[in-house]
């Protein structure tokens, strides 16, 4: 079982940005001194801009308007935030600073310095790389491929946990679903003090979601075969008590 996920693929950073404001809902856009919370306003567009669609009384249309050259400097601020009830919801972090140009009556924010905070730290993303990226394949689908997988296939999580190493496992109070993307599935195995995530990688990149679902039932399948681990047999006999 050791070989199996030896392999840990992943998002690049400049893949995952570009993924967090293209599912995000809401964003924090910072200008100028003011600071406004905008909920469904914004669009990813395909070259990594960011296009905001602005009310009327907004300042930062004011901004735009009084601004020098009509550009003033901002940032935008996004949070990745896990669509499954778990410890520390927050996934990520995303800030793109540059300048606004107005389009249209709207606002476009082309990113010229980018910054992704995730659990392993902060990484500064390079703008060509970023503008280069697209967003993954899943992103817009992952919450409700994430809900119904907590929600509707507990069975499955479960069975997916005999891929995790006993180690992991120690200690675990609750497993959940806690990410999705083209590379794999992301468990979030939570303790009674702490918690830790574990990933469990697909042979082959998912596109689109039919290819997922065949990823999911290769992993599915190989967890068939795998044997419970003790630690959780244990909790389970312990909590049947």
């Amino acid at each position: 079982m050791g070989d199996r996920h030896a392999w840990i693929a992943a998002p690049a950073a400049a893949e995952r940005a570009r993924s967090v404001p293209a599912a995000a809902w809401s964003c924090a856009v910072t200008a100028e001194g003011g600071r406004e919370e905008l909920v469904g306003a914004h669009t990813a567009l395909a070259d990594g801009r960011v296009l905001l669609h602005l009310p009327e009384n907004s300042t930062l249309r004011a901004l735009a308007l009084c601004a020098p050259r009509g550009e003033p400097s901002a940032v935008l601020e996004f949070a990745d935030v896990a669509p499954v009830p778990v410890r520390s919801r927050i996934r990520a972090r995303l800030w793109l600073a540059g300048t606004f140009v107005p389009d249209e009556g709207n606002l476009v924010l082309r990113p010229t310095r980018i910054a992704l905070r995730r659990a392993n730290g902060v990484a500064a993303v390079d703008p060509a790389e970023y503008a280069a990226a697209e967003p993954d394949p899943l992103a817009a689908a992952e919450t409700g491929l994430l809900t119904h997988l907590a929600g509707a296939r507990p069975d499955a999580v479960e069975r997916l946990t005999r891929l995790v190493e006993p180690d992991r496992l120690h200690g675990a109070v609750r497993v959940r679903p806690l990410a999705i993307d083209r590379h794999g599935l992301t468990l979030r195995i939570e303790r009674t003090r702490g918690h830790g995530d574990v990933r469990l990688t697909f042979h082959r990149p998912a596109d689109d979601t039919v290819q997922l679902t065949e990823r999911m039932h290769v992993l599915l399948a190989q967890a068939a075969r795998a044997a419970c681990p003790r630690t959780l047999q244990r909790h389970r006999t312990d909590g049947d008590r």
